[in-house]
């Protein structure tokens, strides 16, 4: 059970956060606002949570538990998730709480979260966004995925990819909207959909599940 501290410059003025943690991230949940800023680097697939059964949407990383393939130098493609952007930091009714024993602390030479004028540095106004981002967004991602439901636009993607060493994995669990179920809809549901959007984000969703062809590349470029 993490320990929550609420954040302030005086007792954490020297504290500093660390991106190097991305690297055993292999996962990340995203919501609808960040969908075309991750598309271009991204695989977008849904899953389920395992304790609800309840959908969300995020990106695939990795083809495994514990590995980042997308990682360099302890950097993420251009966008970089609010969920990993937030990692260690809450919100709470009464501010920003961190969990100190969080893995992005640890690091003595991450970025720091105050300015010498006490004032929240770039990093912690990173925070800051990446929490609103969320904090507006899940709603919205839960609102989403219950009309992509309704109209049966969700179906499970068979993911299976061989390498060079021999072995094979087999990618579980996750979903994707369907084009055919897409294009097949009245004529008056698909004008709604663009009309609020969401037909440009299933068309940014699909169109990125070409990434994972890009984690096999390398991961069969780093046998």
């Amino acid at each position: 059970m993490p320990i929550w501290e609420m954040l302030n410059r005086q007792d954490h003025g020297s504290l500093r956060v660390s991106r190097k943690s991305d690297a055993q991230r292999h996962f990340a949940q995203i919501v609808p606002a960040e969908f075309l800023q991750a598309a271009p680097y991204y695989a977008i697939l849904f899953t389920k949570h395992p304790d609800t059964g309840a959908f969300y949407a995020g990106v695939v990383m990795g083809l495994e538990p514990d590995e980042n393939l997308l990682v360099v130098d302890d950097t993420l493609p251009d966008y970089r998730p609010a969920d990993l952007e937030r990692r260690g930091f809450f919100t709470t009714p009464d501010g920003i709480a961190i969990d100190r024993d969080d893995p992005v602390f640890a690091d003595p030479a991450g970025q720091t979260l105050f300015g010498i004028d006490g004032e929240p540095a770039l990093a912690l106004r990173r925070v800051q966004q990446a929490l609103h981002t969320l904090e507006v967004g899940l709603s919205e991602s839960d609102a989403l995925i219950a009309r992509l439901l309704s109209h049966r636009l969700l179906e499970p993607i068979d993911v299976k990819m061989e390498f060079d060493d021999g072995r094979s994995l087999r990618l579980d669990g996750l979903y994707t909207i369907s084009l055919d179920a897409l294009h097949a809809l009245p004529d008056e549901v698909a004008l709604d959909l663009f009309r609020s959007g969401d037909l440009q984000l299933a068309y940014a969703q699909t169109g990125s599940v070409r990434h994972l062809r890009t984690l096999g590349r390398i991961r069969n470029a780093r046998l």
